[in-house]
This record gives C-alpha cells, sequence and structure tokens, in this order.
C-alpha cells in the first residue's frame, strides 16, 4: 500500500474489543468474530463499550467489523467444509477457499491496523449456514457447497452495498461544494 493511500486509510487500531453473547452471556475479546456470532454457543455478541467518536466513524467501525466477520467466517467455514468433505475434489477447493479468506483478513488487517482474528476452534458449519441463510443438513455432501454459495452471495450483497453508500458520501461530501466552488467563481467572471 502506497504511504499516501495508508494516510487516507480508516484506522481501528484501539477499537473496542469487549463483546457479551446475548444467548450464553459468555465474554468475548477481540475485534471481530465469525459472522458476529459468539465462539461459544454461536449466539449474537454484542459490543459490550461502543463509545466511538463521530457517527461516521461508528458507521466506518461497523462496516469494518462486519467486513472482517464475514472473511473470519468464511475461512473458518471453509476450513470445516475442507475436513468434514468427503470428496477429494471439494476439500481441495474448499481448502484453496480458506487460504483465499486468510488473504482477504490479511488485506483488511493491513488496511485497518488490527490483528487479524483467529477463527473459533470449535466453529460450526451451523453458523455459516444461518448467515448464508440456508439450511444445514449434513447428512447432504452438496449442502456444504449450497453453503458456500449463501456465503459468497450474502458477502457480495454486503460489498456492494457499502461500496454504493461509499460512493454516495463522496459525492455528498465532495461533489456538491466543488459544483458550489465552480458557480461561485463562473458568477465572479472567472
Amino acid at each position: 500500500m502506497a504511504d499516501d493511500e495508508a494516510e487516507r486509510t480508516f484506522c481501528c487500531a484501539g477499537a473496542p474489543v469487549r463483546w457479551q453473547c446475548q444467548q450464553c452471556g459468555r465474554a468475548s475479546v477481540g475485534f471481530a468474530f465469525a459472522y458476529g456470532r459468539c465462539p461459544e454457543c454461536g449466539g449474537e455478541l454484542s459490543l459490550h463499550d461502543s463509545a466511538v467518536g463521530s457517527t461516521q466513524d461508528a458507521a466506518a467501525l461497523a462496516a469494518v467489523r462486519t467486513a472482517f466477520g464475514i472473511e473470519l467466517g468464511g475461512r473458518a467455514f471453509y476450513q470445516r467444509a475442507a475436513a468434514e468433505s468427503s470428496d477429494e475434489s471439494m476439500r481441495a477447493l474448499f481448502a484453496r477457499f480458506a487460504v483465499m479468506e486468510g488473504e482477504h483478513m490479511e488485506t483488511l488487517a493491513r488496511r485497518y491496523h488490527v490483528d487479524a482474528p483467529n477463527p473459533a476452534p470449535g466453529f460450526r458449519v451451523e453458523t455459516a449456514a444461518i448467515f448464508a441463510g440456508i439450511s444445514s443438513r449434513p447428512q447432504d455432501p452438496s449442502n456444504l457447497f449450497e453453503i458456500a454459495i449463501g456465503l459468497e452471495q450474502r458477502a457480495a450483497e454486503f460489498f456492494a452495498a457499502r461500496s454504493a453508500r461509499a460512493i454516495e458520501d463522496y459525492y455528498r461530501r465532495f461533489e456538491f461544494p466543488i459544483r458550489c466552488l465552480c458557480l461561485a467563481g463562473r458568477d465572479r467572471g472567472n
């Protein structure tokens, strides 16, 4: 990453990292967790201390956490799917996907100045299925592939929505003031 790009990047170092599971009550510490779920029971996590500067900073931090959660969950799912699949070609495919998700995590960690979280050792495929909106059917070998497709679709939707919102924010922040400056210059004869 170029130095000027590093200066423009949102920094997450020092962000709150204490979470509480709404289901089992367990406290967890980490920047993000797979799909925002408890590593112990898979219940939904809520941030214990969510104090962040501005509303814009809070929204950016939430988006970065969600991105980490998606990539962390994807990596954990693909690692588990590679271990559980009975088909050699599917094991190899899922293992490659796990490596790719790990690379995504490393990129996010560098860009946003946080340590890449490790997946929970007890990550369950059912957690990924819930996030993907797919029924978990352990007896069906093709179910892992269906979950993978659902996960990728859900991730693509999140990143597309965030990209669209970033473009809208950019135009709201820069285009209108630039247009006003141009009009003001034209009115002065410049």
